[in-house]
Formats: structure tokens, C-alpha cells, sequence
């Protein structure tokens, strides 16, 4: 009866969509957004010399509801932007600087709750 009750359970979960991936590191995206030197355009709270206004401001970007006016938010859009806003946005000023995918889900996590 546990044999059965087990191989039910494991085929259950063998149908469940695999979990999103793990959310990135906050204080490394503080500090990959001054390495990657996003303060030269952008107004960035808690992040040091990030006090441009050639681009948007970044505070309260976990609130608004798209990313460059036409992507949807949501943190693993957010990191996808910084990784290839062109991909998104062909017009976008944003550069593409060459982000990992790591480096870009940490920066996408601070960004979240940057106030």
C-alpha cells in the first residue's frame, strides 16, 4: 500500500511544471550596477554615483507595470531587459553590456525592491 502511495506521489510530482529559478542575490546586483557603471544613465537608490538622469529613474522599478513601456514586469523580464533591451525595444538608447544571465537575475533582484 506505501509502495503504491509512493509511486503515486512521484508521478505527480514528476507532472508539476519544474519551480522558477531561484531568485538572484540582492546586495551583489547593488554592486554589479555600479560595476557595470548603470548610474552614467540612471538615478539608482543605494547605489553609489548612480545619480544620473540621462535615462530613467530606477527607484520603485518593482512597481511599475511594464519595463521600457513595453515589456511586462516581472523579475525574470526585468533581467532578460538587462541583458538585451534591443531584443525588447529595437529604439531603446540602452546598450547591451554584456550581462550573464547570473549577474542580470542579481541586479534584477535589487532593482525589484530598489526604493
Amino acid at each position: 500500500m506505501r509502495v503504491a502511495a509512493a509511486i503515486a506521489a512521484l508521478s505527480l510530482l514528476a507532472a508539476c511544471e519544474r519551480p522558477a529559478p531561484a531568485a538572484g542575490d540582492r546586495e551583489n546586483g547593488r554592486l554589479l550596477l555600479r560595476q557595470f557603471g548603470c548610474g552614467q544613465c540612471h538615478r539608482i537608490p543605494g547605489v553609489a554615483d548612480a545619480e544620473s538622469d540621462i535615462g530613467p529613474s530606477l527607484a520603485r522599478v518593482g512597481e511599475r507595470a511594464y519595463l521600457g513601456g513595453v515589456l511586462p514586469n516581472s523579475p525574470a523580464n526585468l533581467a532578460a531587459w538587462i541583458r538585451d533591451p534591443q531584443r525588447f525595444d529595437p529604439r531603446t538608447t540602452m546598450p547591451n553590456l554584456g550581462v550573464t544571465e547570473a549577474h542580470a537575475r542579481d541586479m534584477a533582484a535589487y532593482l525589484q525592491e530598489a526604493k
